[in-house]
């Protein structure tokens, strides 16, 4: 029975560890392990729940001293509420793995299911929480100003928008947009695969974020942008005064 004992104590070890491992690289912590690894050890106090007979209430309020006791130790006191929020979500999440399957009663096998089916789940959770958090982080709202005429766009930094142009050097926002255009100037661009001249105007004004943006020209994009959700790409050059 001691062995028995022992194994889910370090099997629920293992599951608190993989629940900070994943709240740590979901919102890219810079944070040593070991700090991980005793928060794990906090978590795994729960196990002595087995033996003791607490109230529903009690129960409560232990897991949620303890899951506190996890974040402050693992992250320290920074962003304390947005750590708690994805830790309870990924706890939730992989929790929901005794629901969707008929797992055998034997708590020891239930426990060991759930870790090491886990590690596949949590692996997958993150690529996808990280990769949809990179698509989502270089997206603003940009509002452009352009003859009495305000135009609200989503739009996207793009790393390959270097346009520049050549005599005020003024950075392109390219733009899918029908605009009444008076004045047009043009733009040369070269690409790996072609070159040519992109149509631009002037706006009155631009404001990305509740910043405004001066030295700037609107390029009128001849292919539709292909990005989900947005219709024009920024310049590479207004990334750091965004991030």
């Amino acid at each position: 029975m001691k062995v028995y004992y022992e194994s889910v104590v370090l099997l629920n070890f293992l599951l608190d560890y993989m629940i900070l491992y994943g709240t740590k690289r979901i919102l890219k912590i810079n944070q040593k392990n070991s700090r991980l690894l005793l928060g794990g050890v906090v978590g795994s106090l729960t196990t002595f729940l087995l033996i003791y007979k607490v109230s529903s209430k009690e129960l409560f309020l232990i897991k949620i001293l303890l899951s506190t006791s996890m974040i402050l130790i693992s992250f320290g006191k920074r962003n304390f509420l947005k750590n708690m929020e994805y830790f309870y979500l990924l706890s939730i999440l992989l929790g929901g793995i005794f629901y969707l399957f008929d797992l055998p009663q034997n708590i020891l096998f239930r426990y060991s299911i759930l870790v090491f089916g886990s590690i596949g789940v949590m692996a997958l959770l993150i690529k996808e929480i990280v990769s949809y958090k990179e698509k989502i982080k270089n997206k603003y709202q940009v509002q452009i100003y352009y003859k009495k005429k305000w135009y609200n766009l989503e739009g996207f930094i793009d790393t390959g928008n270097q346009m520049i142009s050549p005599i005020k050097k003024e950075s392109i926002i390219l733009v899918n947009l029908n605009l009444p255009i008076s004045k047009v100037i043009y733009v040369p661009y070269q690409t790996l695969n072609s070159r040519g001249v992109v149509p631009c105007i002037r706006p009155d004004k631009v404001i990305i974020e509740k910043k405004n943006f001066s030295n700037c020209l609107i390029g009128l994009a001849k292919n539709k942008i292909q990005i989900s959700g947005c219709s024009c790409i920024l310049p590479n050059t207004f990334k750091e005064e965004l991030c």
